[in-house]
């Protein structure tokens, strides 16, 4: 006896059939909906990692230093121009050159700004690359021609080796602040150079230079103690090691303690002699 499926019964299970894969489809559908709209909900035009960003220069504060029209402040990578803003403090040679030139440069002017390693500083302030639309590299130009000396603080060291070629031109040159007196001596000892006060997020001059007979030290108190503190003036307390760069192009390092370690201007920071040693820095005599 042989026995058949009623129709109705063959139509129910191919309806059930139909039914659990539209299912299954709909759910895959969702997710790829899910996926794109989580996408699309990204904020754009936001600071990333090694990202990118286009922006508005509402107006320039310094040399290295604008704010855009959001009202984010922006820290050019690599660069450091002559102080100019500092509150009770002079303005130092070739700063007003510097900012006037940043501000010609930038004032108004729709630019590209790309990032390397970390967004921000500290104080809040994006670290960026600066572009023009016709591409000029904001950055390098500044210390191409001599408004700028280089400042490589890791992790943001992409264009490292491209702002020393291009303070090196300057200063074979004899270009901007390197025409000046002070600038063509300048890092020629090791000791006459320009610190980071990376606390109040500006630039101190120092010469490293022990002053004349009735001459205060820059870097001394009326009392003639010491006004500022070398570890706590440094970005990371894990590398107070100072790697500089002088104009013969030497690599030298200054440790703690050393004579010209608080006069330094770092243009790389290392927790060890070997880390230094191994980047191609020697130990300051």
């Amino acid at each position: 006896m042989k026995l058949y499926a009623k129709p109705y019964t063959i139509r129910r299970q191919r309806t059930i059939g139909h039914t659990i894969g539209s299912t299954i489809t709909g759910i895959m559908l969702t997710l790829i909906l899910s996926v794109m709209l989580a996408a699309c909900s990204t904020p754009a035009n936001q600071p990333s990692d090694n990202g990118e960003m286009t922006a508005t220069v509402e107006k320039v504060t310094d040399g290295d230093t604008f704010q855009l029209s959001t009202g984010e402040r922006v820290r050019l990578i690599g660069v450091d121009t002559p102080e100019t803003v500092k509150p009770n403090h002079p303005v130092e040679p070739y700063g007003k050159e510097a900012s006037k030139y940043t501000k010609g440069l930038l004032t108004g002017q729709t630019v590209t700004l790309r990032f390397d390693a970390e967004p921000y500083d500290k104080y809040k302030r994006l670290l960026a690359y600066a572009y023009l639309e016709d591409g000029t590299f904001v950055n390098e130009k500044l210390v191409r021609e001599g408004y700028a000396r280089i400042m490589t603080i890791p992790p943001n060291v992409a264009f490292a080796d491209t702002f020393l070629e291009a303070e090196r031109e300057a200063r074979e040159q004899n270009r901007g602040l390197w025409a000046l007196e002070d600038g063509k001596d300048e890092g020629k000892a090791e000791g006459k150079e320009t610190s980071v006060n990376s606390d109040s997020g500006t630039k101190e001059a120092a010469t490293g230079q022990r002053p004349s007979s009735g001459q205060k030290s820059s870097d001394s108190t009326a009392s003639g103690t010491s006004s500022q503190n070398p570890i706590s003036d440094i970005p990371d307390p894990t590398k107070p090691i100072k790697g500089n760069i002088n104009s013969k192009g030497e690599k030298i390092y200054h440790v703690p303690g050393g004579r010209y370690y608080n006069s330094t201007k770092a243009e790389e920071y290392f927790a060890t002699e070997e880390d230094a040693q191994a980047a191609g820095f020697r130990r300051a005599k």
